[in-house]
């Protein structure tokens, strides 16, 4: 894959170069989080950072921090940043494993084909599903609208927010009345 404009790239460009180099390496990951916002949203949402969750618990980070070191990107700070010289815009973020939305841990990523390699991102179901929780969990209003924002854009299926929203309680529930009213 060609290397995106450091300087410019969308977290979508971002996405693609980055998870199909640790792929490539052996080192499977699944986008969660804000970025996937701003991909189903064509950009109309920007994050700043990329979470990527590993889909194996058998890797540790240093091995990820090497096999990034490939491609420029270096670890900033305490936590599980990365960033590029050259790309002031997006961070990476790695994420503890396993992928789960609220209390639902059996999540079903999307794949997608980048130069014959697949790589993972949520749902469109499931971003709503994250959106929402973090609106619940976090008093994060403006995760209502990111939700809003993919519901508009993608297709869905409504029926397995409600239900997720059943599951989580009546916190949820009454998020899922308001997003539902707001649609």
């Amino acid at each position: 894959m060609k290397k995106p404009n450091w300087g410019t790239c969308t977290e979508k460009e971002l996405w693609e170069y980055v998870a199909s180099f640790l792929a490539k390496n052996g080192i499977n990951t699944i986008l969660v989080g804000g970025s996937v916002v701003s991909i189903y949203s064509d950009g109309a949402y920007m994050s700043g950072d990329l979470d990527m969750v590993v889909d194996s618990y058998l890797i540790p980070l240093k091995q990820i921090e090497q096999i990034l070191l490939e491609i420029d990107f270096h670890k900033t700070g305490t936590r599980n940043f990365f960033k590029h010289p050259e790309c002031d815009h997006i961070l990476i973020e790695f994420m503890s494993s396993p992928v789960a939305i609220g209390e639902d841990y059996n999540i079903e990523p999307t794949s997608v084909k980048v130069d014959k390699v697949i790589i993972k991102i949520l749902s469109p179901t499931d971003c709503i599903k994250d959106r929402l929780a973090s609106y619940i969990y976090f008093n994060a209003k403006e995760c209502l609208d990111q939700a809003l924002l993919v519901a508009k854009a993608q297709p869905y299926v409504l029926n397995s927010v409600k239900k997720w929203c059943d599951q989580e309680g009546e916190k949820a529930q009454k998020a899922y009345i308001e997003f539902k009213e707001l649609l």
